[in-house]
């Protein structure tokens, strides 16, 4: 770990969170430092975040003892319904092209949370991102094994091509890659704010764009966004309190699946034993049933949030787990009714920003905006085509998302913590929180600590991590377990950041995952 008296900022990319850190230096806050480095992972990170995509975001205020949440997912464009979709002979929303954009909304949730928590000038907040696309930057290795396997996903904009493919291929590590473009983006959005984005020249970019390409973005798709502050949703684990947002993110999961863990203590093997790793496996199929049949934007559907963290309803899901065998059809249950980047901060106060941000799949819908060189999302994707659904298509709704940040504390110790990597995100926060809540490790170890992952297939398939021992693998698979082996550190286990805060000693402790290019850094 990262341990200091003075801020830290973790991120997936070392000179993001270089750029976090100088920002605390300067008296910035700790959303200043969020919104710096996230800004550098724009540039850096191009495939998976950037100013076309959404954020999420939980704030610690040290001082007031409370805890704010932030929802900056954007809405469909009125224009883009399911009479639209279908229309083209499609079956399922697409995962690539114009007609799967939704309203970025990334800029919009800084602004919000510059707002209300920042204090250094925000025209300040993008010097560092403002000279890495300008000046360059050398690629480093998972970045560019990403932005390796992403090229063929950009064939089909001429203009995605050339920002991201120069001399016709993806940089090789240590290529220096400059994006001139972008920097001429940033510095209108440093002068000229937000508006710049939803409403002045960017916006007019944005526009275009999606009018080459039949698009449906009208001017007032993007001037009416407006983010909203949001109660953040919890559970109790063996006595610490986890917080996370409430949907249309898929937070609500995390927490049903640490309920249904907690009905039956950790087992004594330890986190990678047989027992305790098909226990997590089973909560996980219980509570990602549940997510997949309710999960949508509240302000359209009714989703049961109480009910699916009620812990009633935990032992009643938990009673569907045979302790001998694996269960690979998992209908949802009857709850009572009432590509991504994480990045963590606290400052020497102790104020807690964690912090999501994402352009969904790598490089988004594969749509850079024309002279501005970022990518837009695809975050319509996620939606459905089922009028029934409570996640079905409609204008200005937002999709069912899978960015969540997270937060946990007791008594003095308070965690904002992180996990991306899309499906895979709701476990393996349960996967962190047992480890150091039932297992007694820091914030590095549960980060690093071999996980487990949802697979594409669903059932009884799984992917996971070689380290775990091929005679717990063996007998798992002996009770019904199908296992897709990956790499010891494996990106398809997300790549998560964590830092910690004791109220008591005023030390800060940070942590970043192994299975990224970052690292948490202090201030000074």
């Amino acid at each position: 770990m990262t341990i200091t008296r003075y801020g830290i900022v973790a991120t997936s990319h070392v000179q993001a969170s270089q750029a976090g850190a100088q920002v605390l230096a300067r008296g910035g806050s700790a959303v200043d430092a969020a919104i710096a480095a996230n800004a550098v992972l724009g540039v850096t990170e191009p495939m998976t975040n950037g100013m076309g995509g959404d954020l999420f975001a939980i704030y610690w205020d040290a001082k007031a003892g409370k805890l704010y949440g932030l929802n900056a997912s954007g809405w469909a464009p009125r224009g883009l319904t399911i009479a639209h979709i279908k229309a083209q002979d499609a079956t399922a929303m697409p995962v690539q092209g114009i007609d799967s954009v939704t309203v970025p909304g990334a800029v919009a949730g800084w602004r919000a949370l510059h707002e209300r928590f920042g204090k250094l000038p925000w025209k300040d907040l993008f010097a560092s991102a403002i000279s890495y696309a300008d000046e360059g930057y050398p690629v480093p290795e998972v970045i560019a094994s990403y932005w390796k396997d992403a090229a063929d996903w950009l064939s089909h904009d001429p203009e995605a091509q050339r920002i991201y493919l120069p001399n016709g291929k993806s940089p090789d590590v240590g290529q220096i890659f400059q994006n001139h473009d972008l920097a001429k983006a940033l510095r209108l959005l440093a002068e000229n704010g937000a508006d710049s984005f939803y409403k002045g020249e960017v916006a007019r970019a944005i526009l275009k764009t999606s009018q080459s390409l039949g698009g449906t973005m009208a001017a007032d798709d993007l001037a009416d966004f407006m983010p909203e502050w949001v109660e953040p949703i919890s559970t109790t684990y063996r006595g610490w309190t986890v917080y996370e947002l409430p949907p249309n993110g898929q937070g609500m999961a995390a927490l049903e699946m640490l309920n249904i863990m907690e009905t039956s203590a950790p087992s004594p093997e330890g986190p990678l034993s047989v027992a305790e790793l098909h226990k997590r496996i089973e909560a996980m199929k219980l509570s990602y049933a549940d997510l997949e049949r309710f999960n949508a934007d509240p302000r359209f559907a009714k989703v049961p949030v109480k009910g699916i963290l009620s812990k009633d309803y935990a032992r009643e899901r938990a009673r569907l787990i045979n302790p001998a065998k694996a269960n690979c059809d998992i209908p949802p249950g009857k709850p009572p009714f009432s590509d991504t980047t994480y990045l963590s901060v606290v400052d020497r106060e102790g104020n807690i920003v964690s912090l999501i941000q994402s352009n969904y799949e790598s490089f988004g819908a594969g749509i850079a905006v024309r002279g501005m060189g970022f990518a837009l999302q695809d975050r319509g994707a996620l939606f459905a085509l089922d009028e029934s659904s409570p996640n079905a298509l409609a204008p200005r709704k937002r999709p069912f998302h899978t960015i969540i940040p997270a937060f946990m504390e007791r008594g003095d110790e308070h965690i904002g913590f992180g996990i991306m990597g899309g499906a895979n995100q709701p476990l393996a926060h349960a996967q962190f929180v047992s480890n150091l809540v039932d297992y007694g490790m820091n914030i590095q170890e549960a980060l690093e600590l071999a996980r487990f992952t949802v697979s594409p297939q669903r059932g009884c398939n799984i992917v996971i991590e070689s380290r775990v021992e091929p005679e717990v693998r063996q007998r798992l698979t002996a009770m019904g377990h199908q296992f897709d082996v990956r790499n010891a550190y494996t990106t398809a286990m997300g790549r998560g950041q964590a830092v910690l805060h004791d109220s008591k000693t005023k030390v800060n402790y940070g942590a970043s995952d192994d299975r990224a290019d970052g690292a948490a850094l202090p201030e000074k």
